[in-house]
């Protein structure tokens, strides 16, 4: 029952800071592309690559530690329903290629980002 209570204690901070964060990136850069979600869910592809590397290579951590960072925070950090709902409303706005390069840059940018955890973690 427990693990229940980390992941959600993991989880309420994460989607604090995802609101957070996205506001404070639409303020700075507008909201005709969704640049806060996109950056959301590529900082937290990284992050998870990296932890989540760190975690079962490199480091003999509590997996109270996983639960609390990778399923509850950045699970309720990264926001793959809202990039979903955001290219639905471009594609019904006839915003064809917003819609494209918002699904194209997320996947590959994203995936770099989790290589490139990888990649850090195991270098360490």
């Amino acid at each position: 029952m427990y693990h229940y209570l980390i992941i959600g204690a993991g989880g309420f901070l994460g989607a604090i800071v995802r609101y957070a964060l996205g506001a404070w990136i639409g303020q700075r850069w507008g909201r005709m592309f969704p640049m806060g979600t996109f950056l959301i869910n590529v900082s937290g592809s990284f992050f998870i690559g990296l932890l989540m590397t760190l975690f079962t290579e490199k480091f003999m951590v509590n997996p109270q530690w996983r639960l609390f960072l990778v399923v509850g925070f950045l699970g309720a950090y990264t926001t793959f329903s809202t990039f979903e709902f955001e290219t639905g409303a471009m594609v019904r706005d006839g915003e064809w290629m917003l819609a494209f390069l918002n699904v194209f840059l997320s996947v590959v940018a994203g995936f770099a980002a989790l290589k490139t955890g990888e990649f850090i973690s195991r270098a360490l």
